[in-house]
């Protein structure tokens, strides 16, 4: 299979709901004003005023010191976990954590770490697994130097770790002398559906970012927080990783928007999760995970038709769906309507009597 994205199959009929991922999101016309009249100037210098402004606000949001501005989540992770980490060094995380199976293996090839996956249901490990997942510290061995969690859990189904378990992982991995970094791509997701503010949900986590470019809707960016010093070496690493841009301010004017519009609204996709996961259920046959957030995954092996033939029948009707660890994943955010979701469960019921 080629690397390069495979662009649009121009036999196929034009997309008319796109549940594929939350990053598939378009720009709205408000958001699109804000970027055309942002106020701009040269981020690798410091000088860019708006990418500035969003990096405080962030930081502020999350209870940090300082925060950088990154042009994806993914790097993110790999600046952050580079600036925590030396090589031969042992991160702990989930085994379908973002970090070890959707980043290429980059931590291994750039920073020399391996990642340990933990066991646990619905993409999260409990503090007792991570006990038993901690060694001493001696020669033989990788000394073990982060923590790492995903939070909303995307392969778990966008489910949330729980206030205590976050608040265990801490206190574990401060009396081991490990740092803690919470890979935040639907931080706010979590947030809104827990009604946990998000400095609190990331109260003593090391470093923690949040992405832009899923539900929130704007079309790049993510930023990473965490203490003076520690953002001070990640820009090192964004530099070396060509993640330093120029005239930013013009996305970093779309985040700022979303932070200021595009938050509480996500409640209405969690909403429209729950409508989908419910009208699933009633279909014979088909095996849902209840949603907590904006991903809904499910089977439709029961009722006679694998997931893959699922995804190419809805594709031929202009709906747009991706399988993921051997489920049907539909994500939700703000260009889907619930109307769209009606429309989409007929069509599944029309697929699956057509089996």
């Amino acid at each position: 299979m080629p690397f390069t994205p495979a662009r649009p199959d121009p036999s196929q009929p034009p997309v008319r709901i796109n549940l594929l991922s939350d990053t598939q999101t378009k720009p709205t016309p408000a958001m699109r004003a804000a970027m055309a009249a942002a106020d701009v100037g040269d981020e690798q210098v410091g000088d860019d005023p708006t990418v500035n402004a969003l990096c405080d606000r962030v930081a502020e949001l999350l209870g940090k010191e300082a925060a950088v501005f990154m042009p994806s989540g993914t790097m993110c992770n790999v600046a952050g976990l580079l600036a925590h980490c030396r090589p031969g060094d042992e991160i702990l995380a989930h085994r379908t954590a973002h970090i070890l199976s959707r980043e290429g293996g980059t931590h291994a090839a750039l920073g020399g770490f391996q990642i340990t996956g933990l066991d646990g249901a619905d993409g999260k490990f409990t503090p007792d697994a991570l006990r038993a997942a901690l060694h001493p510290r001696t020669r033989y061995e990788a000394a073990q130097t982060v923590v790492s969690v995903e939070q909303t859990a995307n392969i778990g189904g966008g489910t949330i770790w729980s206030k205590s378990d976050l608040e265990a992982i801490v206190t574990i991995a401060r009396d081991r002398g490990l740092a803690t970094h919470m890979d935040g791509a639907r931080l706010m997701n979590a947030c809104v559906a827990t009604g946990i503010g998000a400095s609190r949900m990331s109260d003593g986590w090391d470093s923690v970012w949040i992405d832009f470019s899923k539900g929130l809707g704007a079309p790049i960016g993510a930023v990473l927080a965490g203490t003076r010093d520690y953002i001070d070496a990640v820009w090192r690493w964004k530099q070396g990783l060509g993640g330093s841009m120029r005239q930013a301010g013009i996305v970093a004017a779309a985040c700022i928007h979303a932070l200021d519009h595009h938050v509480e609204r996500l409640a209405d996709d969690h909403a429209n999760a729950r409508a989908l996961a419910s009208g699933l259920a009633q279909i014979d046959g088909i095996a849902v995970q209840q949603p907590e957030t904006n991903l809904v995954f499910f089977d439709p092996a029961g009722a006679g038709i694998s997931g893959a033939a699922m995804v190419k029948a809805l594709r031929a009707k202009g709906v747009s769906l991706a399988t993921m660890d051997g489920r049907i994943r539909a994500c939700t955010h703000l260009d889907v309507s619930a109307d769209m979701i009606g429309e989409t469960l007929g069509l599944i019921r029309d697929v699956v009597r057509a089996v």
